[in-house]
């Protein structure tokens, strides 16, 4: 790793980190909710929407930045689906509102990373990011498949007939989402030339996609019948923007790969020390739990080292986007 990315390395693993610690959030507020882990995506996203909402009212770049997305979309430089990055965060919102509470922070956390590392190698060979087409190494099929086996380590002294598996299944598909979320977010930072209209887009989109759920949802189930009285239970859309900022800034200089390492690591740490200091609902740290992270963080570790061997995947990133930036073409 050179000197000059450290620091942006640093802060992608802190929004891991942060990541890890809004899923706790937003799994205590869906239980506050009566286990309506749908109305409970809606107040995170939506009120992360309109914090940034706000600030672009305030704030005349991003509001440029705004047409310029919409003119790249009209023009063809920038694909209608690639703005669309924030429906993999809203799956992943959501993963967390239900299934946080019976799975905990660890477990759903570890259950991530094995759909990202998956997901991040196959959008790797299709190109989605900004660094273009990347072709699997063995390390990283390697540690892809280690991941994979972590995941069946974390679950195996809870494997039984009152073990949630369907729950399982969601946080894997969200780890695929969040990975496709962070190649085609890089897309729209580059096209709006600023990462606070970046990340505008991919909570507009995510509210949006969130709120349609809802509807659906309130319809057959109906709506709680309150709302928690903690104030912190609220502060879920504050953290995703925070995360979601640093991950459309530093794409540009770390690459999805490396990126997504970061990420993967910092939530990793965060989610065995709110599990093991603060544990809620149902579930609790393991020693299975422990040594499955533990397993999941040295894939990690060995799908980096695969990454950044000759240091291809930044140079590539930082070369392919620079023109990105004055131009926005798309892939």
């Amino acid at each position: 790793m050179r000197l000059s990315t450290a620091p942006w390395v640093g802060l992608a693993i802190f929004s891991g980190a942060l990541i890890a610690l809004q899923s706790r959030i937003n799994g205590e507020l869906a239980a506050g909710l009566g286990g309506d882990g749908f109305a409970g995506a809606v107040i995170s996203f939506g009120s992360g929407l309109v914090v940034l909402a706000l600030g672009l009212l305030l704030v005349r770049e991003p509001r440029r930045g705004v047409r310029r997305v919409f003119d790249a979309v009209r023009a063809g430089r920038l694909k209608w689906w690639q703005v669309l990055g924030g429906c993999g965060g809203a799956t992943f919102v959501l993963a967390q509102g239900l299934t946080v509470t019976a799975l905990g922070v660890a477990l759903f956390t570890v259950a991530v990373v094995a759909g990202q590392v998956g997901g991040g190698l196959v959008f790797d060979r299709m190109g989605l990011g900004p660094a273009g087409p990347q072709r699997p190494t063995r390390r990283r099929v390697v540690g892809a498949v280690l991941v994979l086996v972590a995941v069946g380590i974390s679950m195996a002294d809870k494997v039984g007939g009152g073990f949630p598996y369907a729950l399982l299944a969601l946080p894997l598909v969200a780890g695929v989402f969040v990975s496709w979320q962070q190649a085609v977010n890089g897309h729209v930072k580059n096209t709006a030339g600023s990462a606070y209209t970046g990340t505008f887009f991919n909570f507009a989109t995510g509210a949006t996609a969130l709120f349609l759920v809802f509807l659906v949802h309130a319809a057959f189930r109906g709506i709680p019948a309150g709302l928690p009285s903690e104030p912190y239970l609220y502060l879920g859309g504050v953290v995703g923007i925070a995360f979601i900022s640093i991950a459309v800034a530093t794409v540009q200089k770390l690459g999805v790969l490396v990126l997504g390492l970061c990420t993967i690591t910092g939530q990793l740490l965060g989610s065995l020390l709110l599990d093991g200091l603060l544990p809620h609902g149902d579930a609790e740290i393991t020693a299975a739990t422990f040594a499955g992270a533990a397993l999941a963080l040295a894939a990690v570790v060995l799908a980096a080292l695969a990454g950044t061997r000759t240091g291809r995947v930044v140079a590539s990133s930082e070369a392919t986007t620079r023109p990105a930036e004055e131009s926005a073409p798309t892939s």
